[in-house]
């Protein structure tokens, strides 16, 4: 498990749910995940495949260079990968179900690699509609220059059956996915060749004599 954080979310989501589809939001203990607050953050489902921050953890805002309450979740993705994550929400509201995404942050000057992941747990509200989410943004790598957006790599939904139990995944990431290569954006007309190398001809030649003295005085 390469983002254990992730998973002690949810575990504790699991304990409160019980033998529960899902969990009431006014369940949520803080304390119980106080290794998790930086990355964790709860939704509010607005409309069809769009969901707020309420709540946000540190980490986010980091992520973003800016507060991060009342934005959508979409805003950390790519313009070609938000239809994918919106759909995942709808899953996650509906069915109702867990998913888990593996990401990968965007590149360019100040972006250096960065490998995230996303777990997004339903969530009733305070009128018994599943119309909340928890969820949990890990990442591994140096941040570089904020904002930081992500693409999908794969992403696995798990519905919840009425009884509780959990459906097989119609996807399951058995591994990490190979990074996808793309360009890199170098800084061009100011780096000059390296050169190699090469002892000057005007250096004083060797001798035996040694080039460090001791001198011993009574001050």
């Amino acid at each position: 498990m390469r983002f254990p954080v992730l998973q002690d979310v949810e575990n504790y989501w699991d304990s409160l749910r019980g033998d529960r589809q899902v969990p009431k939001r006014a369940e949520l203990d803080p304390r119980r995940i106080q290794s998790a607050l930086s990355t964790s953050f709860i939704l509010e489902r607005l409309a069809p495949g769009i969901a707020r921050f309420r709540l946000a953890g540190s980490h986010l805002n980091e992520l973003m260079g800016m507060e991060v309450r009342g934005m959508p979740l979409t805003c950390f993705f790519l313009p070609e990968s938000r239809k994918r994550v919106s759909n995942s929400l709808e899953q996650v509201f509906d069915a109702p179900a867990k998913a888990w995404l593996t990401l990968a942050g965007d590149r360019g000057i100040g972006k250096p690699p960065l490998d995230a992941c996303l777990l997004l747990l339903p969530l009733r509200g305070d009128t018994g509609d599943i119309n909340r989410a928890l969820g949990c943004l890990s990442t591994m790598g140096p941040l570089g220059r904020a904002p930081r957006r992500f693409d999908i790599r794969s992403t696995a939904v798990t519905p919840i059956l009425s009884d509780g139990s959990l459906q097989v995944p119609e996807t399951i990431p058995n591994e990490w996915p190979a990074r996808k290569e793309t360009a890199r954006f170098e800084p061009l007309g100011l780096a000059e060749p390296m050169r190699g190398f090469r002892p000057s001809p005007h250096r004083p030649p060797r001798t035996e004599r040694p080039h460090l003295y001791l001198v011993k005085t009574e001050d």
